[in-house]
């Protein structure tokens, strides 16, 4: 059984469909019980950091991701689940995370080019470092493959966790993985059978 965190953060329903389109027994939950009983967990988001965090620390569940996450039990952040993940994000202010992968979550201005629009919405290829192994996540699709992207944010200081990269006038941070810890900046169940593969991958891990 896979759990989808429902804390209160955005359309989760197509991220259900898609992964019950892969095969998978999953369920939307906000029942810190449902959630340690699953297999994997999706923590899921979109909107605000600081607006996402607060609304996961309200309902405690915030603590139930970090444990099942420490006790080896695969977790794949999305979105802005991806950021949530990271130890902290400048989003208007400073805000904490869930401090399961190393670094921030940034501003792209600045970072892009002048005449890049922020934020960054669209179909951009990924790329695998060539000093790591290829993450099992990706081990259904190949370099340069597209995704959909939306985002104004992304994961920086994060070197030692980034599993692919995409370009928009900058190399920004498209997928980071520690253990059993997974994340990706792009939407899978919104990037056609390529998403599909990704996470049919994370359900046969």
């Amino acid at each position: 059984m896979i759990a989808i965190v429902d804390y209160g953060v955005g359309n989760i329903f197509s991220l259900y469909s898609s992964f019950a389109r892969v095969g998978a027994d999953v369920m939307l939950t906000g029942d810190a019980d449902e959630i340690r009983r699953a297999d994997k967990i999706i923590l899921p988001g979109v909107g605000a950091f600081g607006d996402a965090a607060d609304k996961l620390r309200k309902t405690g569940l915030d603590r139930v991701v970090i444990e099942e996450a420490e006790s080896g039990k695969p977790l794949l952040g999305i979105c802005l689940g991806m950021q949530l993940l990271f130890e902290k994000s400048l989003e208007y202010g400073e805000h904490q995370g869930l401090g399961l992968i190393k670094g921030s979550v940034v501003s792209m201005e600045g970072v892009v080019p002048p005449g890049y629009k922020i934020p960054h919405i669209g179909w951009n290829a990924l790329h695998f470092p060539e000093s790591r192994e290829i993450s099992p996540v990706f081990s259904g699709i190949r370099e340069g493959d597209f995704v959909y992207f939306v985002h104004s944010y992304y994961g920086a200081d994060c070197e030692d966790s980034v599993i692919a990269t995409t370009e928009y006038g900058a190399e920004l941070t498209a997928a980071v993985a520690s253990g059993n810890v997974y994340g990706l900046q792009f939407h899978p169940e919104k990037s056609g059978d390529v998403g599909m593969r990704i996470l049919k991958a994370f359900v046969e891990l």
